[in-house]
């Protein structure tokens, strides 16, 4: 603990300061709780994880989904007629490559 007053360290449990004598107070002062970390998830193109352009696993990082679901979905759309193959193009061009989180490979453990 250390007085308010000199600045110089009390033993702990004292009343008052050994140095000069100044009433300390009863409870000992806390420190208030860091600052709580917030994450803001941000859509990017993956570097760990891409097959073309990191487009799907990007996606999939951000909607907490696997890519492989993601890579599949696409695939369907673009037999859909629309602008499916459009859209990815500018999402190539447009997202900002970025960390995603690394998925594993096989679900077989190695031993």
């Amino acid at each position: 603990m250390i007085c308010a007053n000199c600045q110089q360290p009390v033993p702990e449990g004292s009343n008052f300061c050994c140095n000069c004598g100044a009433k300390q107070s009863a409870a000992p002062a806390v420190a208030p709780p860091p600052p709580q970390q917030t994450y803001v998830k941000r859509l990017v193109r993956s570097t760990n994880d891409r097959k073309i352009a990191g487009v799907c696993a990007g996606l999939a990082d951000y909607f907490d989904l696997d890519p492989t679901i993601v890579r599949v979905i696409w695939l369907l759309a673009t037999l859909i007629p629309g602008p499916n193959i459009i859209a990815y193009l500018i999402l190539w061009l447009v997202l900002p490559e970025g960390q995603t989180r690394a998925y594993p490979r096989s679900a077989a453990v190695s031993s």
